[in-house]
């Protein structure tokens, strides 16, 4: 169910840009494919990951933790959540322009691309989220205003925070192992459980 805060947005939204991992992507088979491939146990790393999230620490921390080498492993369009796409095409029919941009291999686009007008990636850009630059990086390539840009993640700290900081309207989607962790703590504007959830939320405020 959506849960409004009072509105800080000073002008209409033009565009809607959303994080990537446990936003419009389930990463779990991701994570299933990465512990095969360093040969841990999949409940085992899905632990670690776990308790980097409950502690507040990077999950690149879990390889180190359990002494392996970081595979090389991604998501595919098959892994996109089902509201996902169903979200990003009610959103066009509001008239919005619809990007993706997060913590994210340049290659990752490419499963984005047939679906997205604007996309970015930290490996593109050269800068990662939490970094202002990020966001700046994100509302340059919207072409509008900090105002008129809403951003939708699922981690206060990589997403809420820092949008808000940069002026942009901040959506918490509580889903994914750090959506529910912090879901106590959600300093946006607007929280949701479901894209499905969005288009008619984003009217309403």
């Amino acid at each position: 169910m959506s849960e409004g805060r009072p509105s800080t947005r000073r002008q209409e939204l033009k565009a809607v840009v959303f994080d990537v991992g446990e936003t419009l992507v389930d990463e779990t088979r991701m994570w299933e494919r990465a512990a095969d491939a360093a040969g841990v146990p999949r409940f085992t790393l899905m632990g670690v990951l776990g308790g980097l999230a409950a502690r507040g620490e990077h999950h690149d921390r879990a390889w180190g933790l359990l002494g392996v080498e970081q595979p090389a492993s991604t998501w595919d369009a098959n892994d996109f959540y089902p509201d996902a796409l169903p979200c990003i095409e009610s959103l066009r029919e509001l008239g919005l322009a619809v990007g993706a941009a997060g913590n994210t291999p340049a290659e990752a686009e490419e499963a984005l691309r047939p679906h997205i007008d604007m996309l970015g990636s930290s490996g593109r850009w050269g800068v990662a989220k939490p970094a202002p630059e990020f966001f700046a990086r994100v509302i340059a390539a919207t072409g509008a205003e900090p105002g008129a840009v809403a951003y939708v993640g699922d981690r206060v700290g990589n997403d809420v925070r820092p949008a808000r900081a940069a002026g942009m309207f901040a959506v918490h989607i509580r889903r994914g192992p750090w959506g529910y962790l912090q879901r106590g703590r959600c300093e946006a504007e607007l929280g949701l459980d479901s894209l499905a959830e969005l288009p008619e939320a984003l009217v309403c405020v």
